[in-house]
Formats: C-alpha cells, sequence, structure tokens
C-alpha cells in the first residue's frame, strides 16, 4: 500500500465517523512562543484544549507535517543511527474536543490497524499508564488483549502534559512487533527497548486532568483526545520495508543519491548512516523552505543551515566534493506533490536557496581550514595538547568545520579535543536559539482582560463605516487595574461593543481617531487587540471624562485609512506583480502597512535590478490607472484556496475566511481594510530593495500623497543641483562626473606630493635598525589614512630591497599602524602575527595577509610607544618565541 492511500484511508476512514478533514498546518507554529517548528497533530489546536478558542466541529482528523530538530522534541543527533527517527515527518492523528473519549479512541484505533490496514492481531502490544485501570479494562476486555501483551508504564512514559500546568492525561501506545530479525537478541527485549524490533506506531493521549501549581490534578469538565502516528512508521509495516529508509517516501531519493555519487548501499555501516541522514535532511529542507524558513544564524533558521551543512558534510564523508544536495530537492518535491502541491510551485526557489548554501559553506570552509591551522598553531605555542571546547564551537559555528574535521587534522599533530566542551558551548546555542524565538514572543495577557474575555466580545463594523455613534464602552482598564472612567489628561484603553476602529493585524496598523460622547472626548493613539475577541483602544481624555455604560461616537481619522487602505491594496498588487515578473516562488515574509508608507518582505534570492524594479513599479501603476475593481468576499477556506488564493504561511485560519480579489490579478485572504478601487491608490513609487536575511527581500514604497510629495522634493533637489552646477537637469548626471573625475584627478596629485614630502624627511624621521640580520625600518607619519599607509610602505619597501617597514599614523582621532614585510621574508616572519601583538599597545585588533597587515586602535597617543616596542616584537619572531 502506497503512503498516498495510506494517508487519504486514515482521513477517509475518520471522515466517515464524523471528524472533520483539518489541512496541515505550516511548519512555523502560529503565534506559539514555546515552539521552533510545529511538532505534532495537536499543536494547531492548542488553544482548543486549553478552552480558549471554539472550533464549529467537536472531532477532527489530519495529517500533520512536522519537523523535530530543535526545542524540547528533537530527534536531529538521532537520524540515520535508527531505522525510525526523522527531522521532518507526517503524524497522523485523529482529536476530540469534549466529544468521544477512551473507549471510542482505542475501538476505533483498534479496528483500522486490524481491519483497515490489515495488521495482524498478533504483532500488536499495548501499554498503558499504570495508574489508568480504564484504558487497561477496555484493551483487556473490550478489545481483548491478552495481559502478557499490556505493558502497565510508570509516568515518564504513558502520562502526557501540555506543560508544567494545564490539561494532561495517561495515554496508551500501540506498538508493532516486526520480528526477532530487528531485535538486539537480548532475553528481556520488549517494547521498551531502544532497537528497531518494536516500533511504537500510535500514541492515544487521554486529556482528562488539569495540574494546578502545585501539582495537584483535577478532571477536566471534557475530557478531550490527541492521538499521533507517524506515517513513515506506518509505511514501512503496511510495505514490508526493513526500514523507514526503504519505503516508498524515501527509497526515490535514496536510489537517485547513490546514482549521483556512484554510491553502493550495504558498503560499509558509516556509508549507509550517512546516506540515510542525507535522505532524511532532503525531505526537510524543501518543506522547512516552502513554509518560509531561510538559512540563518538564529531561530528556525539556524536549525535549517545546521540541517543542511549537516547533510553536506555528510556528503563529503561519501566523495562529493561539489554541491550536490540542490539536485535532489525536486524530487521530494515530485514524491509529495499529492498531498502538498505548494512543493512543485517552489521548487526551483528551494533549489536555489540550497545551492547558494552549499555554495557558502563550501566557501566558509575553505576559510574555517585556515582557521583550524591558526588554532593548532596557538594550541602547540602554548605548549597544551588539548584543543578547547570553546574554539571548536568557534569553529563549527562560525565557520561550519566539524568536531570530526578538527580531530582529525588536530590527531595529525598529535593533539586531542574537548569534546565535553564542545557539548556544552552546543547546548547553549541551541538554548539561544530557543530563547531568540522567545524572544519575539506575544506578551502575556493582562489579567483584567483575562476576566473579561468569557463575557466581552468587539463586533468590528469597519468595514461598512469610519464612524459609529451608538457604541458603548463595556470596560475601561488603566495600568492593570479595571476602572469605572479616565479623567481629563489621563491615559487608558478603553473597551467598546462595537468599534470602527482596525486593530493592527496582518501588518497594518491600528487606526486612530477619536471618542467623544457629551461628558468628554479622547483622542484614541492606537488600536489593538487584547485578545483574539477583545479590541482595545488606546486614547488620551482631552476634555471631561469617558464613563463605562455610556454612549460614545466613535469616528476613525478617515484621511489616515484611505492612506492606509491604499498602501494595504498596493502591497497585494506588489506581490502579485512580484510573483509575474520574477515567478511563483515570491511568498510574503512580513509587511509594514501605515498611512504613511508600505513595506513589503518576501522570499526571493537575488537583488531586484534597477531596471527589472522599474518594470515592477511601472505594472502595479499599470494597474492603478486602470481602475480595477477591489472585491472583497467571505467564503470558505477551502474554496478560497481552490480558487487561488495566497495565504500567509504561519497563519491561523477559520472555517470562513475573507478573501480579497481584484480581478484575476490578486486573490488573497486578507483582513485588512482595501481601496474600493485600485485608482483609489493614486500612485505607487518605490523607494529602495534590500536584502533582510539570506533569501530575504524588502521593498519600501509610497502610494497616493505621499508618493506625490516624495516626488515634488525629488524635482526640488534637482532644481537645486541644476542652479548650483549651472547646467540643464538632463546635463547634471554628466556634469557631476566631470567634477568627480577633476577631484580624482587632484587627489592622486595630493597623495603623490605627500608621499614625496615623508620620503623626504617632512614627516618624522625614519629610524632603520639590523635586528638577527635583518632590516627594520619604523616611521610616524600624519594625517596618513590606510590606504595612504599601504602606498607609502610600497615606497619605503623599494628603497630598502630587503626588510621589515612598521608605519603609524593618527586618522580620525584613531591609531592606524601597518607591518610590511619584503618578499623574501614571508617564510621567516608573518605579518599579520607582528601587528597583532603591536596593536595591543594602542587598543586595537588587525589581520591582513603575511606580507602585509593594518590595524586600528582607540588609543592614538601611544603610537610612538607602539613604533618603538616594534623592534622587540619583531625580534622575538625572529626567535622563534612564541
Amino acid at each position: 500500500m502506497r503512503s498516498d492511500e495510506i494517508r487519504a484511508r486514515f482521513l477517509e476512514y475518520f471522515r466517515k465517523r464524523g471528524h472533520k478533514i483539518v489541512p496541515s498546518s505550516s511548519l512555523i507554529p502560529h503565534k506559539d512562543p514555546t515552539l521552533l517548528f510545529t511538532n505534532a497533530g495537536m499543536n494547531q489546536f492548542k488553544e482548543v484544549f486549553l478552552g480558549k478558542e471554539k472550533r464549529p466541529y467537536t472531532r477532527a482528523a489530519s495529517s500533520q507535517k512536522c519537523m523535530r530538530a530543535g526545542g524540547k522534541h528533537n530527534d536531529l543527533d538521532n537520524v540515520g543511527l535508527t531505522d525510525k527517527h526523522h527531522t521532518f515527518f507526517e503524524m497522523l492523528g485523529n482529536f476530540s474536543f469534549g466529544d468521544y473519549f477512551k473507549k471510542e479512541a482505542i475501538e476505533m484505533s483498534w479496528e483500522l490497524l486490524i481491519e483497515g490496514y490489515g495488521l495482524p492481531k498478533e504483532r500488536i502490544l499495548v501499554s498503558v499508564y499504570n495508574k489508568d485501570d480504564e484504558a487497561y479494562n477496555i484493551w483487556n476486555k473490550d478489545i481483548g488483549l491478552d495481559p502478557s501483551i499490556i505493558y502497565r508504564l510508570g509516568e515518564k512514559d504513558n502520562f502526557w502534559a501540555m506543560g508544567d500546568t494545564g490539561p494532561c492525561g495517561p495515554c496508551s501506545e500501540i506498538h508493532y512487533d516486526r520480528g526477532k530479525k530487528f531485535g538486539c537478541g537480548r532475553p528481556d527485549c520488549g517494547i521498551e527497548c531502544d532497537c528497531d524490533r518494536f516500533f511504537e506506531l500510535w500514541n492515544l493521549v487521554f486529556m482528562q486532568y488539569n495540574r494546578d501549581e502545585k501539582g495537584e490534578l483535577s478532571p477536566l469538565p471534557s475530557p478531550c483526545i490527541d492521538t499521533g502516528m507517524g506515517l513513515e512508521r506506518l509505511a514501512t509495516i503496511l510495505q514490508g520495508a526493513k526500514s523507514n529508509y526503504e519505503n516508498d517516501l524515501f527509497r526515490p531519493i535514496v536510489e537517485r543519491l547513490l546514482e549521483l555519487g556512484n554510491l553502493e548501499q550495504g558498503a560499509s555501516r558509516k556509508d549507509d548512516i550517512a546516506i540515510r541522514i542525507i535522505s532524511d535532511h532532503l525531505r526537510a529542507i524543501p518543506f522547512a523552505v516552502s513554509d518560509g524558513v531561510m538559512p540563518s544564524n538564529e531561530g528556525r533558521g539556524y536549525v535549517l543551515r545546521r540541517i543542511i551543512r549537516r547533510a553536506i558534510r555528510q556528503g563529503q564523508l561519501l566523495g562529493f566534493t561539489e554541491p550536490f544536495l540542490y539536485k535532489l530537492t525536486g524530487m521530494v518535491a515530485h514524491i509529495m506533490s499529492s498531498p502538498y502541491p505548494e512543493l512543485m510551485d517552489s521548487r526551483d526557489f528551494v533549489a536555489r536557496v540550497c545551492l547558494a548554501e552549499e555554495e557558502r559553506f563550501h566557501t566558509t570552509l575553505t576559510q574555517g581550514i585556515r582557521q583550524v591551522e591558526e588554532v593548532l598553531e596557538k594550541v602547540v605555542r602554548s605548549k597544551k595538547t588539548t584543543v578547547p571546547g570553546s574554539e571548536l564551537f568557534r569553529l563549527y559555528d562560525t565557520f561550519g568545520v566539524p568536531l570530526d574535521l578538527v580531530e582529525e587534522i588536530a590527531a595529525e599533530r598529535g593533539l586531542t579535543v574537548d569534546h565535553l566542551g564542545f557539548q556544552k558551548h552546543l547546548e547553549g546555542q541551541r538554548e539561544k536559539a530557543r530563547l531568540d524565538w522567545l524572544e519575539g514572543a506575544e506578551e502575556e495577557v493582562k489579567d483584567a482582560y483575562r476576566k473579561l474575555a468569557p463575557r466581552t466580545k468587539t463586533a468590528f463594523a469597519g468595514y461598512e463605516t469610519t464612524i459609529l455613534e451608538d457604541a458603548k464602552i463595556v470596560a475601561i482598564i488603566k495600568g492593570s487595574q479595571q476602572v469605572e472612567r479616565l479623567s481629563k489628561g489621563e491615559e487608558g484603553e478603553v473597551i467598546l461593543d462595537r468599534t470602527p476602529f482596525y486593530a493592527e493585524a496582518g501588518g497594518q496598523v491600528g487606526d486612530k481617531g477619536t471618542l467623544s460622547s457629551d461628558s468628554g472626548t479622547a483622542l484614541v493613539t492606537d488600536t489593538l487587540y487584547a485578545t483574539e475577541d477583545i479590541i482595545v483602544h488606546l486614547v488620551k481624555v482631552r476634555h471631561g471624562e469617558l464613563v463605562t455604560g455610556e454612549t460614545v461616537t466613535a469616528e476613525v481619522n478617515k484621511e489616515d485609512r484611505a492612506a492606509t487602505a491604499a498602501n494595504h491594496t498596493a502591497t497585494h498588487l506588489l506581490q502579485a506583480t512580484l510573483r509575474e515578473h520574477l515567478g511563483t516562488h515570491i511568498k510574503q515574509s512580513g509587511s509594514e502597512v501605515s498611512p504613511e508608507k508600505m513595506r513589503f518582505d518576501f522570499t526571493h534570492f537575488s537583488p531586484i535590478t534597477p531596471r527589472e524594479l522599474r518594470r515592477i513599479e511601472e505594472a502595479v501603476n499599470r494597474r492603478i490607472r486602470e481602475n480595477l475593481a477591489v472585491k472583497t468576499e467571505v467564503v470558505d477556506y477551502q474554496q478560497a484556496i481552490a480558487r487561488g488564493a495566497i495565504a500567509l504561511f504561519g497563519e491561523k485560519y477559520q472555517e470562513k475566511v475573507r478573501m480579497v480579489s481584484v480581478n484575476d490579478i490578486s486573490r488573497e485572504l486578507c483582513g485588512g481594510t482595501h481601496t474600493q478601487f485600485t485608482g483609489d491608490i493614486g500612485a505607487f513609487l518605490i523607494l529602495s530593495e534590500c536584502g533582510i536575511a539570506a533569501g530575504v527581500r524588502r521593498i519600501e514604497a509610497l502610494t497616493g500623497r505621499e508618493a506625490i510629495k516624495r516626488i515634488q522634493q525629488r524635482d526640488e533637489t534637482i532644481e537645486e543641483l541644476s542652479q548650483l552646477l549651472k547646467a540643464e537637469p538632463q546635463q547634471i548626471i554628466t556634469q557631476v562626473e566631470k567634477l568627480m573625475e577633476t577631484s580624482k584627478k587632484s587627489q592622486k596629485e595630493l597623495e603623490r606630493l605627500r608621499l614625496k614630502l615623508a620620503s623626504g624627511g617632512g614627516e618624522a624621521p625614519m629610524e632603520e635598525r639590523l635586528i638577527q640580520g635583518v632590516k627594520v625600518v619604523a616611521q610616524k607619519l600624519m594625517d596618513f589614512d590606510p590606504s595612504s599607509l599601504r602606498n607609502y610602505s610600497d615606497v619605503v619597501k623599494s628603497r630598502i630591497k630587503s626588510g621589515v617597514v612598521v608605519l603609524g599614523s593618527q586618522f580620525n582621532n584613531k591609531a592606524s599602524l601597518l607591518v610590511a614585510l619584503t618578499p623574501d621574508l614571508t617564510t621567516r616572519l608573518n605579518a599579520v602575527t607582528i601587528i597583532r601583538d603591536i596593536a595591543k599597545i594602542v587598543g586595537g585588533g588587525g589581520g591582513g595577509r603575511s606580507d602585509m597587515a593594518q590595524a586600528g586602535g582607540k588609543l592614538p597617543e601611544k603610537i610612538d610607544l607602539a613604533l618603538q616596542q616594534s623592534y622587540k616584537v619583531i625580534e622575538k619572531h625572529l626567535k622563534g618565541i612564541p
């Protein structure tokens, strides 16, 4: 049975039993700072389990894409060593939100496995929590399993909790016995063994308790079910494969890899592990990139970069010397195209991202090998025998040099490496990645809003109007407390029963305006969501007072709203145009829409040329001039996606969604405010385009009044330049080029005269000494920049023929030093090591090449001392003293 059929059969089984089939959510968890990646099917239902969100259904099923390569659930280090651990996998799951419970969950799982998939009963074993008699009895009496194959285990194995506090409960795991040939051979081998004989197939979690701060359990009013079964493991069993790497999800990737590298599986265990690791990581890369994760040095991007580099390193161990991963990512897209068609749309982009990361790693590694040599040289000079963990981690983290490679090179010099120290720093980096992500977490909801949430909801009327004359003040918050009123000059947060004010969301800023009544008027400075249902107006009372329970007129600043709407509609036109001109791999990765300007961040790997940028700008303006209708409608989510609507990755959508369309040009799921026609935008002007992260670009632009204002400012600047240069506007560039050429010639002449003056004794005298048979020249110069120092060092070297040149100068209130060697001395001395010793004296550091190095420092008053000490430093290096 193929994997696609296994997945379809699972979902169809539960659909027939009243379950809502819910699409997989993104690998980027929606507003969940506790997770780097979605790692279980229940993640998208977390708020439902916690009672904070209601869904229009009480039972659901899904096939969820998951990643366990960072954070609490991290299988990265086990990948390749076992038959069953993966970074990326699919979790089949069924869920009940206060509907059915243990009996039904167990019965359905048994029926599907035995009758739906045809698994032999005698191969099934189960475990239950040792205090869960109810689950034990269902398996024993209702299903009919013999007590000998029902394992009663402790809390560590069979009790699940969402966190230290909150919903939790016992679980029952269904295991499959693959036979003795897959086992370890120990007489006590069982489901608790780590060998590959017993596959933990399906975990049924019975959420029936709430754990408080004291650790005490109390029954939940509505117990829930959360189950999860790995598709890859089930496919391996049903297809009779020896391991997950031989089922239909992996086998084509493995075979192509073997072909590409002219490899043979089974040649050695080491090679087989490398093949498994590469095959596994190859599946993770397209899914992560397609969901908007790009390789970087922090958070999710750091994890992805580590996965790619780990695969590259394993490829090197197999003999790959050139980039190869990018040639295989398209195969993953093809294999998974049925359930995840978006992978085919982004396959070219994914390949480019992968290739760029492979090339970056090869470049970095080449630099890293030089760094390894420096580190080992330093260890030898210090008469130590172990490379410190801190240096090992720096080489790994900054230059991508794997630990085993450093260990190999170190062994050639009789050195060992600090494995424990390296692991300590590696764990610290992982924790930092997690904390970096937590840093972007939402602020905790105020207690005042928690208390209001069950009975308070703000109805948004801003799509239809910008003014409501009969809005009622439901509550007022000042600081963290609910108060009755706000008086003149006071600031606070006002909640209305209905509001025309748009609360900040989806990149669009919150509305500003006024709240007014017979008793007072307040300025609304911002509008935000306190919870998913409560809209908060940040106010400052201008006169009188605002009182809970009174009716107010809520009026949005119409001019700002119109400008914001223009910018928001323009972002939709821009995204559609970018996809048309650059490719469908373009995906929004962030935005900001305000009355003043718009910012649009998107996935794309190379800078957009000025010419292409102008074409994109003109295309957007053409659609503005066409004055196309902007249509909004509320439709079913699946219907919107089927019609080609673009959904934002990482965003969570309800069953009904708001779709904004501009003819057939643009169709997006969006809750923001928009113009009625594209002509209302007025004009579109791109200000800048730049890269903000690997594979992520940013365009900033203006529309309407702000665009016209900026064009007028440019015209004024051009007019002023025209008058200053006494040239027509079209001749300004030519005139400036002439001035630049004249200036360049003058600079060259000035430099020539300065060098002549310096070499002729106009500067501080040149002091020349003979040290260990080597001529050393040191000289202080005035106001020489680093470039001038380099030029002057060439003059001195040509004069002395053989020797060392040490120069110092104060420039821009900082010390600038240079050490240069004539070619015949580069085998005896290194300019870099000399400059580093001298630079310490002026409070700085430097680097360069072995024949010429420069340094800067913050203590220019110590230049004379540094030049004097340079003779001793050079003598020490000539004698080989570390």
